[in-house]
């Protein structure tokens, strides 16, 4: 299927522009509306777009003078922090390219990754950061200046004031340094399926896939809130509250802890929201503990969440809401509407759930809510969204083709996609390139199914999908997603590749299995201590047993291990995006699994 407009329209709407011609237009278009927020204690405190302009021009000039110049790459080493932005533009302004690697890798994976994109100089946060990079600098000849943004430089490291001291470059002509083939970035694979990869992005894709994420949106609004709390090294926020900020002129604010996005909400009130599944499944855990509280009102809150479901449908449709429901729905609205005050996702215009599946229920549930939430599909090859739609959404789909994508099946059901958004290729790996593509079709690697209208629904990851010792092809994640939708289960992995029977490894949830437990006599209990609890197993039992019943017998769970174990981004059992490294998990938990067929 393709969207409703075709890749060479966008890249004609976008011929010539590059992410600093667009920083430009927004600069000059929004110079006094704010542009940057961060927090500081309790204090707030913002750039605007001229201030963000001025300052990225002094950090360009600064890091001119250390020797960067254009095609030379930098890699950044900090969390969600508004330097980034300062950081990024100003190296895009040279004509270089800014790379952005996972705050928490170990020294060894900095110097994989460095060695890897042949980075001449590395901007980091503060000195634990810097720690590590000074001990890979060892190893690695091609970096020849580390920057630091916050605490004391010390001997042989440049200050980020230091560059900010500088006289800054010429705006107008900086802009026209980067060509639109230039490398803006390379964003490196989770590597869930290996080592990772170099996924080359220039300005053309970013710019065009800024372009058709806009037209999907369809909202002329400029200046709506976000708030940055994803890992930048990920393509998602990178696209989102970074590139797309700068065409739309977004109100971004920084949250560097990622757990503190649920303080960060009510605050921020934030217009447009992304979050990976695990967000919306915890937000909705904790929701429904509360509600649980007291039966009645239980009932009351699940009768009014059902009303809401319904009119969304309707909506969904684009069809009007009928007035018996629309009368219901201004009836329960206010006891909704403080729910969405309380979670901070009452101003939003459209909440997005990508990385992987969203539990069906945790999606009708926000859906019920009044949050306008949908589903996206893409990757880092993709530069981010693949499908996507913000308003006639369905049900366990990731949407229709973005505008100026195709999307297709290969014979066994492999997702295949075109567009402006393709990226050119990974980093010194051609054979890897080439194994990803299938002419000018990029292979994604899942499966997929695709319905009259063009929707797609993602089965699960090629690779990944289990088949049984009876020849039954099972989907995990789907399990998994469902799993996951119980109240005291927070991470769960499927097991049954080429065995008689599925098993799987469940991760009691750490901040709602706690005040379960103590409502039920079993208040003091360590995390571990409540996995070994039969009162606890028995309870998960039931949660096991409600997903059985939805699924045919062959994707039944017929044994699992309840684990206390608390699985961390970017561990070995999930990825900092919170998805599942399945090969870790099946490394780490051999004996557990190996007991659940004994």
């Amino acid at each position: 299927m393709t969207g409703w407009i075709d890749s060479d329209t966008i890249s004609g709407m976008v011929a010539g522009q590059t992410v600093t011609t667009q920083f430009l237009d927004t600069v000059r278009g929004r110079p006094n509306a704010v542009a940057l927020r961060w927090k500081d204690g309790d204090t707030w405190n913002e750039w605007t777009w001229a201030d963000y302009a001025d300052q990225a021009a002094r950090v360009a000039a600064g890091l001119a003078a250390l020797g960067v110049g254009h095609g030379d790459r930098i890699v950044l080493l900090m969390r969600n922090i508004v330097e980034f932005h300062l950081v990024d533009m100003a190296a895009l302004l040279l004509g270089a390219t800014p790379i952005s690697i996972y705050n928490t890798s170990s020294v060894e994976e900095i110097e994989f990754l460095m060695s890897d994109c042949g980075a001449v100089l590395a901007v980091v946060e503060d000195a634990g950061y810097l720690d590590k990079m000074l001990e890979a600098k060892a190893s690695l000849p091609a970096l020849r200046e580390i920057v630091m943004i916050e605490g004391v430089a010390p001997a042989g490291v440049h200050a980020l004031d230091e560059l900010l001291a500088s006289d800054p470059v010429d705006l107008e002509a900086a802009v026209k340094i980067a060509q639109p083939d230039d490398l803006a970035t390379v964003i490196y694979t989770s590597g869930t399926t290996g080592p990772p990869k170099g996924v080359m992005l220039d300005h053309a894709n970013i710019v065009w896939t800024a372009e058709c994420l806009y037209l999907a949106f369809d909202n002329d609004e400029v200046g709506l809130r976000l708030v940055s709390y994803l890992p930048m090294a990920h393509v998602a926020e990178r696209m989102n509250s970074h590139y797309l900020a700068i065409r739309q002129g977004f109100e971004i604010t920084a949250c560097p802890v990622s757990a503190e996005i649920v303080q960060y909400l009510p605050q921020v009130k934030p217009q447009i929201f992304f979050g990976v599944p695990r967000i919306y499944e915890k937000a909705y855990a904790l929701i429904e503990a509360l509600a649980g509280a007291d039966p009645v009102a239980k009932e009351q809150f699940d009768a009014a969440i059902d009303t809401g479901w319904k009119a969304s449908e309707y909506r969904a449709r684009g069809e009007e809401v009928p007035a018996d429901l629309a009368e219901k729905l201004r009836a329960v609205d206010p006891q909704l509407a403080g729910i969405r005050s309380l979670v901070g996702l009452d101003e939003c215009v459209t909440a997005v759930s990508g990385a992987a599946p969203l539990n069906p229920e945790v999606f009708r549930f926000f859906r019920g809510l009044g949050v306008p939430l949908s589903e996206i599909y893409g990757l880092s090859e993709t530069s981010g969204p693949m499908t996507w739609t913000p308003d006639r959404v369905r049900i366990n789909t990731v949407g229709p083709p973005v505008p100026g994508v195709e999307v297709k099946l290969a014979n066994d059901g492999e997702v295949l996609c075109r567009g402006g958004n393709i990226f050119r290729g990974y980093l010194g790996a051609p054979e890897k390139t080439a194994e990803a593509m299938d002419g000018d079709w990029f292979r994604s690697g899942d499966i997929g199914v695709i319905d009259d209208d063009g929707y797609l629904r993602i089965i699960d990851r090629k690779k990944e999908l289990i088949i049984t010792a009876g020849g039954k092809n099972i989907s995990p994640a789907n399990l998994e997603s469902a799993l996951k939708g119980d109240r005291l289960i927070g991470q769960a992995c499927v097991i049954g590749d080429q065995r008689p029977y599925l098993v799987a490894l469940l991760v009691l949830d750490p901040e709602i299995a706690p005040g379960w437990a103590a409502r039920n006599g079993l208040g003091g209990k360590s995390l571990a201590g409540l996995a070994d609890d039969p009162a606890v197993v028995a309870e998960v039992q039931r949660g096991v047993d409600r997903v059985n019943a939805q699924v045919a017998r062959v994707e039944q769970i017929k044994r699992f291990k309840l684990l206390g174990d608390e699985w961390l981004p970017d561990s070995e059992e999930l990825t900092p995006t919170m998805k599942l490294k399945r090969r870790g998990v099946l490394t780490k938990y051999a004996d557990e699994i190996a007991a659940l067929y004994s």
